[in-house]
């Protein structure tokens, strides 16, 4: 898997909060923002998949 460079124009503010949040958690800001970038894809992946099972089973998923 390669890599790309992608920049971001951030205020002040949200840098410090960033930073604040990676240090907790021992971890660089590039890493945090990357984890959660990676977290959140993951979270609407699976949503879309969820919603797609539904779709295809429709009525049988319910439990009555």
């Amino acid at each position: 898997m390669g890599t790309s460079v992608f920049s971001l124009r951030i205020d002040k503010e949200l840098l410090d909060r960033l930073r604040c949040h990676a240090a907790k958690r021992g971890m660089s800001v590039q890493d945090y923002v990357v984890r959660t970038l990676i977290r959140d894809d993951f979270d609407e992946r699976f949503s879309a998949a969820v919603e797609e099972t539904e779709r295809f089973y429709g009525d049988q998923m319910k439990v009555t």
